[in-house]
């Protein structure tokens, strides 16, 4: 029994010694991508937290999606946490056809992400996608999108010039995350009727009493845009980089948590980095199962070191 013991045990040390010999010689720097939006400002955040902890260096890029998804097609950057589907099913098919990412995990459920309207759209009687063209004037002839280039941007852009639900004389504004935010604000403030991209999780949520809206299945998938996230990595990396690989195979979150971190960030105006630590000392039973098998850089057990670098 000793000998079967002691040589289990040596088995486990060469290997996590292995892996973390191939982590240190290729992997030592992750390179990331983050499209500016804030839920993905908090998963790249607490995964940085993570792997920092760890030894490891995070390179994160900030880029839109369609020029990441290409970093990610030829090389120039690892892993991407952001594979909102089905909106980016279009990306994801191209990548998949060129065998250019391997899936690591769906890393969130309970997600959604579609049109919504403020209250005072709502108080039209806008419920669906098909009752938004008749209130054309009220809602000035204006879709609220985020950054140039976003997939729900396409497909907002897509009903446009088909005049799908009667759209065609509408006009999509596209800027960032917080621009949008902070324009459907103002107008939610002075009672103005809008439309635009709303997705959860997301603090918007609790700042604006948001209908989402029904019959974009198409465009967005069913259950008010029900959407599935993933965690993907370029081809091979996962068999370079094992150990940080492992960790990342078992990084999921809750909409709640995000919620919590993306709070933090755009109500008190905390850097993603201090947000994101401050909630993962606040909930450490999330690091056993996040840390199960996993090393240090230098094949040292990954949770305790974690542990001592959160304090």
């Amino acid at each position: 029994m000793r000998t079967l013991t002691t040589a289990a045990a040596f088995l486990a040390l060469m290997t996590g010694a292995a892996a973390a010999q191939d982590d240190a010689a290729a992997c030592g720097t992750i390179r990331m991508s983050d499209p500016g939006w804030t839920d993905i400002n908090a998963t790249n955040a607490v995964a940085e937290t993570v792997l920092e902890a760890l030894g490891y260096d995070v390179d994160i890029r900030t880029l839109s999606v369609p020029i990441g998804y290409e970093a990610l097609k030829s090389g120039q950057t690892d892993v991407f946490l952001g594979n909102w589907m089905p909106a980016q099913k279009a990306f994801r098919d191209d990548l998949d056809q060129s065998d250019a990412v391997e899936e690591l995990v769906q890393n969130l459920e309970g997600a959604k992400f579609t049109l919504g309207v403020n209250p005072a759209g709502a108080a039209l009687g806008v419920a669906d996608f098909a009752d938004l063209d008749q209130h054309r004037d009220a809602f000035e002839g204006k879709i609220y999108g985020i950054e140039p280039g976003a997939p729900a941007n396409q497909s907002i852009a897509g009903m446009i010039a088909v005049d799908k639900f009667g759209l065609g004389d509408w006009e999509l504004v596209e800027s960032g995350e917080q621009a949008m935010l902070a324009q459907v604000q103002r107008n939610d403030a002075a009672g103005t009727p809008t439309v635009f991209l709303a997705w959860a999780p997301h603090p918007m949520n609790v700042a604006i009493d948001i209908t989402y809206l029904s019959g974009g299945d198409e465009e967005f998938g069913p259950d008010f845009g029900g959407a599935q996230v993933y965690t993907l990595a370029r081809t091979g990396w996962p068999a370079q980089c094992p150990n940080a690989a492992q960790l990342l195979r078992q990084l999921v979150f809750t909409v709640d948590m995000e919620n919590e971190i993306m709070g933090a960030i755009l109500d008190d105006a905390e850097a993603p980095a201090d947000a994101a630590k401050a909630w993962v000392k606040a909930h450490p039973d999330v690091l056993g199962p996040w840390l199960d098998g996993v090393t240090t850089l230098d094949g040292q057990p990954g949770l305790p070191a974690v542990e001592a670098a959160l304090g």
